[in-house]
This record gives structure tokens, sequence and C-alpha cells, in this order.
């Protein structure tokens, strides 16, 4: 069982969001953080029964919120806003990015800012540990005013009403669930429908799946195309530590020096290096693979940094202020997050822009250096990799295109109350998206170099790239006549995805 990740008012790291959302570890309140909700609801008991209206705790929501609701009123109000704000269409949502956005609210509400009840904090922690996921479409926020719809389909379950799946997959009553997991459905009070449903965790959620997604496919790019460079009888030197020091980019040099450690010993590399070469440079897609991958890795480290700034926030309106005051604010605007969502699509597109150029160098008769043409066992009759290169260029010219911003974006919503939104939702929906396609792109450069340096036999490839070309060979056979390849590109997608590219990397890679 992995360790339980208690919540309070201290931030939550991203290791810990991904071991609760991807590893199923336990959830559940610190007593400080108990004792602090509860405290913090008398305040907002106080204010339920004063003459004077507070927002969302005796009034209507958004542009209704002139109206003043009385007491023997606001439980249906509390429930009539979850299940108007319940309306998204669209794809169902995948299970981590609701799990996520189910603990990153929990987390907001175990702060003490929102005004929330301790038993529907503690129902929200239970749902999570019970494997419960609700379904969550994927239309319906703008990314401001919270992610409305996809957190009031979370909150719609919490009430026992529309449907979940449960720990098993299988769709089911959200009442259902909740009673075989022992969880009584809560009944809103004042506040609560606001709190549950005013914040940017569903995009944060996804921000941090993908940056953890991207740091792993970043450190593969630099493998891939380490293969690819010696597969072409490309040179290591470009990579020096020297002269990656003349240009300082922390990203820049951590590429160069694991693409140089990754080519150390190489048969290959070393067959070309004397005088007798007559190659003066490489072309940029192999010389300057650090420079773009680099730069990703530098994009990446600051969107990190927005990260962390937004797992250490509140993210609620109205909030409730350590002496009572109840104070509106706009910091459920999605604009910090929506901006780096949109920004690493695009470093993105140029990881796996970059890695496709390879690719064709390889399958490039006039450009590749003695490689068959297509890498074709019998050119002619058979085609080789010759389309797996088109699927990765129909892949890098969707990226291209889900690398334009939306939170350029915005389109005014309630009666122009909300009249400037972020679409930091519709950024990170991109950008999950993305991160599929250069894992593709990838595992197309990965299958295509190892058959490459297959090619290249009888030298031998340095340690770290015939690790990984000898762990291509347990799923995928050498060359040979044409197989059918989608089945190939799959199990290297399988093996880019699962991390199982760099372990075997690491087993000979002293960086």
């Amino acid at each position: 069982m992995p360790e339980k990740v208690l919540l309070g008012s201290d931030p939550l790291s991203a290791e810990q969001v991904l071991a609760v959302v991807r590893g199923l570890a336990p959830v559940g309140l610190t007593d400080a953080a108990e004792k602090n909700l509860a405290s913090t609801r008398q305040h907002i008991d106080d204010l339920a029964h004063a003459t004077e209206p507070t927002y969302g705790v005796s009034t209507g929501f958004g542009a209704l919120a002139t109206r003043h609701i009385p007491v023997e009123s606001r439980t249906a109000l509390q429930r009539s806003l979850i299940r108007s704000h319940a309306a998204g269409a669209g794809p169902i949502v995948e299970r981590e990015v609701v799990r996520a956005l189910m603990l990153l609210r929990l987390r907001t509400l175990a702060s003490g800012y929102t005004g929330i009840r301790p038993a529907t904090a503690n129902a929200l922690a239970s749902m999570l540990n019970a494997g419960i996921t609700p379904v969550v479409h994927e239309y319906g926020s703008l990314g401001c005013s919270g992610d409305l719809a996809p957190l009031a389909s979370v909150a719609l379950a919490l009430m026992g009403e529309g449907q979940v799946f449960d720990i098993t997959g299988n769709l089911v009553p959200a009442a259902d669930a909740l009673r075989e997991a022992g969880i009584t459905p809560v009944v809103l009070a004042e506040k609560e429908g606001l709190a549950l449903t005013n914040g940017t965790d569903g995009m944060l959620g996804m921000l941090l799946l993908a940056a953890a997604d991207l740091r792993r496919l970043l450190d593969i790019a630099d493998i891939t195309a380490a293969m690819s460079v010696e597969a072409l009888l490309g040179t290591d030197r470009a990579f020096a530590a020297d002269l990656q020091a003349l240009r300082p980019h922390p990203g820049q040099a951590r590429s160069a020096a694991r693409m140089f450690a990754a080519l150390a010993d190489s048969e290959i590399v070393a067959s070309h290096r004397g005088p007798d070469c007559p190659r003066v440079q490489d072309a940029y897609s192999m010389r300057c693979s650090p420079q773009v991958h680099g730069g990703a890795r530098d994009s990446l480290t600051h969107a990190e940094l927005v990260a962390d700034r937004e797992l250490a926030s509140a993210v609620d309106n109205p909030v409730v202020l350590a002496d009572g005051r109840v104070e509106s604010n706009g910091n459920f605007h999605g604009a910090p997050v929506a901006y780096v969502l949109d920004f690493l699509a695009i470093p993105l597109a140029d990881v796996a822009s970059i890695a496709e150029r390879r690719t064709d160098r390889m399958l490039d008769k006039a450009r590749s250096h003695g490689l068959p043409p297509f890498l074709a066992f019998d050119p002619g009759v058979d085609s080789g990799h010759m389309i797996a290169q088109y699927t990765q260029a129909a892949i890098v010219s969707e990226l291209k295109r889900l690398a334009v911003p939306a939170s350029v974006d915005s389109i005014p919503s309630s009666a122009m109350q909300e009249d400037h939104v972020s679409m930091g939702w519709s950024s990170a929906r991109k950008l999950r998206k993305a991160v599929d396609g250069l894992t593709t792109v990838l595992a197309i450069e990965l299958l295509t170099a190892s058959r490459a340096l297959d090619f290249r036999a009888p030298l031998k490839p340095s340690p770290v790239t015939a690790a990984v070309r000898d762990l291509v060979r347990t799923r995928v056979e050498g060359p040979g006549p044409d197989r059918h390849l989608a089945p190939e590109i799959a199990a290297a997608e399988d093996l880019v995805a699962s991390g199982a590219v760099l372990a075997a990397a690491a087993e000979h890679w002293e960086y």
C-alpha cells in the first residue's frame, strides 16, 4: 500500500499528486486541517443567519448574485447549482485527469479558506480512496470561475447523483457506488456548492500529468536522437561540454551531455572519426538536437515552477479569511496556468518535428550515408519504414496545429458578468493530445534508428544505444521482409510510454 498523503495547510508536491492520481495512494486530512475547517465553517454559519446578504452564502451566483435567498431555500440552491453546472458534453475525460481534479479540489478545501464542512471534505477523500471516478465530459470549462462543469460533475456524484466508474472500471449510478463504499451522499450546505466548483484544479492536474510525461519523453528524445546520429554516421563532437558552455542554457547542457554520454565507446562513431572522413558538419536535425531538446527542457522547468506556485494556492471565490471576513476575488482565473499549458505545446511540437527530420534522413538513400532506401530489406519489393515516416509527418503536422494557443481566446459568459475567461481547460486538453503525439513520433524514431543500427553491422553501437536497440528487439524483430508495421509501432509506443527505454539505457549510462 502506498504511503498516505495528508492534506492540510501545506502545499502538495507534484510527486504526491502523481502518487495519488496514478499510484492510487490514499488521502486524508490532518488533524489541524479538521480543526481549521470546523473553525472556518463557523464563520459561514454565522453569516448564513445574518441579515446582510453574503455572496455564495445567502445569494444566488454569477449574474444572479443580487438575489437574496431565504434560509428555507438554500439547500435547494446548492443542489440546483451543482445540477445546473454539471452541464458537460463530449467524450468522457480520462480517469487520471478526474482523480487529479478531485485531489486538487480537496487540497484547496483542506486549506481552510473555503468554508466547507469537514464532513464534506472527508466524503470527497473517501470517494478518492474508494476509486470512485465521476463521469466528466470534455467540454464545459472556460477556465474561469473554476473548471465549472467538470468540478460540478464531481460534486454531483458526491451528492449521490449522476454516473461514476467504480474501482473496477464499471459504469454505475453514483448512488450505488457510494453505498457500496459505505459513503453517505452529501447534502450540501451554504457556500459548499461554490467551494466544490470554483477552482483551476482540472487544468492544473493536466499540467502536472503532462509535465511528468514530457520530462520522461525529453529524456527519451535524447536517446533516440543519439541513436539516429550514430546510425547516420554523425559526430559526437558537437555535443562536447566545452562547446555547450559557450551558450549556458541549462537544458541544452543537460541534453548535450546525455547525448555525448550515450554515444561513448561506439564503434560506429569511431569508424569515421579519422582524417579520411570528408564531412565537415552534420545537418541541423542532428547537430542542433541539444538546442531544441534543451529549450524544451527549460520551458518545462518554467511550467513546473508555475505548477508549484499553483499547488501552494487556495483557489476559491469567495474565500473565508482567518478573521472571518468573506471576500470576493479573482484567483479562480486560469490565466497563469493556461499560458504555460499553451507554451509547452510549442516546444513539444518542435521536439517532434526535429525527430521526424532525423527519421526521414535515415530513410533517404541520398542522405543516409550507405543505408538502404527506406531501410527496406529488398528495396523495390519492400517499402521498409517509408510509411512509418508518413505517420510521423501527419502527427507532427497535427502537433503544429495543437501548438496554436487557446489562451489568446476569450468568450463572454453569464450575461457578461464573466466577460473575460482563460480557456485554460482547452489549453490542457490540447497538451494532453500533443503528449500522445510526441510519444508516437519518438516511438517511430526509436524503431527506425534501431533498424538502421542493425544495418551498420558488423560495427557495434555504443553500450547505451545497443541496450536500447536490444530492448526493441524483445518486442520487434530485426530487418527482414516487410511485416505489418502498425503493431510494431504500438509496441515501440509501449516501450516509450512505460519508461522501459530509460531503464534499458540506465544500465549502461553513467550520466
